[in-house]
């Protein structure tokens, strides 16, 4: 089956080193949650993150949010033609079942991820909707397994959404990043067949998202 990955995504608890910090000790008072139990986020915990490693990759989980929305209320998600994951800059992988319903609002999104983290799933009665695991992004692609992993960054070889989605065999795995500035690490990287530029800007992860799964259901639906 066709797979998609946000690979190093921007979507962390905050981490032990950070919790003390005044920033994120009134944030977390302001939700009544533990430091520990609340998303790093930059638009709040900016002061506390300055400095920090990988820094321009963290802290924006509503990026993480918006291409998750792009491409779970698509019909290839949603007939259970796409099998999503997000993984973490962290090293964790987020398992998305069939119809899984996110939140559109952040901070409803927030409280379900936050909660995940400490639950670890989510289920209904019958299904997993949501689950968390300590992965690797290699561990990941050996589950998937797929034929080809195609990639997307500025340093990729140029093309269009068209022309790559002509070519996606059907149990190929599609990876965009996470994260709101940068490139994939070399680890990432080193297992991309295919590496793709779509244009001399660099566009935000979500619009990527949208334009290339939408181009690839275009030769599935029409």
């Amino acid at each position: 089956m066709f797979s998609f990955v946000l690979a190093e995504s921007s979507l962390e608890l905050v981490p032990s080193e950070l919790k003390h910090h005044p920033s994120v000790v009134s944030h977390a008072r302001k939700l009544d949650k533990h430091p520990s139990e609340i998303l790093l986020d930059n638009s709040w915990h900016f002061a506390a993150m300055k400095g920090i490693q990988n820094e321009m990759k963290r802290g924006r989980p509503d990026l993480v949010h918006f291409s998750i929305l792009e491409a779970t209320t698509i019909p290839l998600y949603l007939q259970n033609k796409m099998k999503f994951y997000v993984h973490t800059l962290d090293d964790k992988v987020i398992s998305f079942g069939n119809n899984v319903h996110i939140p559109k609002s952040y901070h409803r999104f927030a409280g379900v991820i936050e909660k995940l983290y400490q639950e670890k799933e989510i289920t209904t009665k019958d299904d997993v909707l949501l689950e968390i695991e300590e992965k690797t992004f290699p561990q990941l692609l050996d589950e998937i397994n797929p034929s080809k992993v195609l990639g997307f960054s500025t340093t990729g070889k140029t093309s269009t959404y068209e022309k790559i989605a002509k070519d996606i065999p059907d149990d190929a795995c599609i990876v965009i990043g996470g994260f709101q500035k940068g490139h994939f690490s070399d680890l990432i990287e080193n297992k991309i067949t295919d590496l793709y530029s779509v244009g001399d800007e660099s566009f935000e992860g979500h619009v990527v998202v949208a334009r290339m799964l939408y181009e690839y259901e275009k030769t599935i639906f029409m």
